[in-house]
């Protein structure tokens, strides 16, 4: 074998070797919805300003089914909820809860409050492949859900919230459907509520020091303590998991 087949040999194994080293310390992962409630539901996904969207968005999801797809392969950032008591009213697809600007594949847009979120900060590079993750109920709540990681390493709990708080939910922070008289769909937020500065945390209240929980927002903590509830609750509650192999969004736990 002449010296420059060895050499283009050598070259291809160390560029193989490499390749291998990389695949193994940045594995590919999964995100798993799993939707456990005795009814459908239309997940959704919305990525934070310049991330890509997965999965358009947006899908059905029936009873006691779930759904796996790739994971981003770079950095990515954004939340994950469930729309539900969805129809198609009038020609237009609209939820009683969670609706993204009646689509059903969400493409980017946000979904209305209230609605329980799992929020998410992907592959953060480095010397360690960091994902954060935690549940949100700053803008309410409407389902009972928890984020799971499999097979990562470091700090790497199950959390979200369990409990359904529709029943014990404040009359004035209940919204119904149909409004006014139907059965209760989801609990407000003390900001979507009443729209105060003081309960949004806008304004003089935009601070650590002068954003505080309110007893709405001890009301989501009491019940589902795991949870962030209001804008500048403990960052503790997002957790660093160092790259699981699975991530999975878990509704009606």
């Amino acid at each position: 074998m002449s010296s420059s087949s060895s050499s283009l040999l050598l070259s291809l194994s160390l560029f193989l070797l490499l390749s291998a080293t990389a695949n193994a310390a940045h594995p590919n992962f999964i995100i798993t919805i799993v939707n456990n409630c005795p009814y459908a539901i239309w997940p959704a996904i919305q990525p934070n300003t310049g991330q890509p969207v997965l999965e358009r968005g947006g899908f059905y999801l029936d009873k006691l089914s779930h759904r796996s797809f790739p994971g981003p392969q770079q950095h990515w950032s954004g939340r994950i909820w469930a729309r539900t008591a969805c129809s198609n009213s009038n020609g237009r697809f609209c939820c009683a809860t969670g609706d993204c600007a009646g689509r059903i594949e969400c493409a980017g847009a946000g979904g209305a409050a209230p609605a329980s979120l799992a929020q998410f900060s992907l592959n953060q590079g480095g010397d360690l492949d960091l994902s954060s993750y935690g549940v949100s109920l700053v803008d309410g709540f409407n389902i009972p859900m928890t984020v799971t990681p499999h097979e990562g390493k470091g700090n790497c709990p199950v959390v979200g919230c369990r409990e359904d708080l529709l029943a014990a939910c404040p009359s004035e922070l209940q919204l119904r459907s149909p409004a006014g008289q139907g059965p209760v769909v989801g609990c407000k937020s003390g900001c979507e509520a009443f729209g105060t500065d003081e309960l949004c945390c806008r304004n003089n209240y935009n601070s650590p020091a002068t954003c505080r929980p309110s007893s709405y927002s001890e009301f989501f903590k009491h019940a589902c303590p795991a949870t962030t509830t209001y804008a500048y609750d403990s960052p503790s509650l997002m957790h660093e998991c160092s790259s699981p192999r699975e991530l999975k969004v878990i509704f009606c736990q």
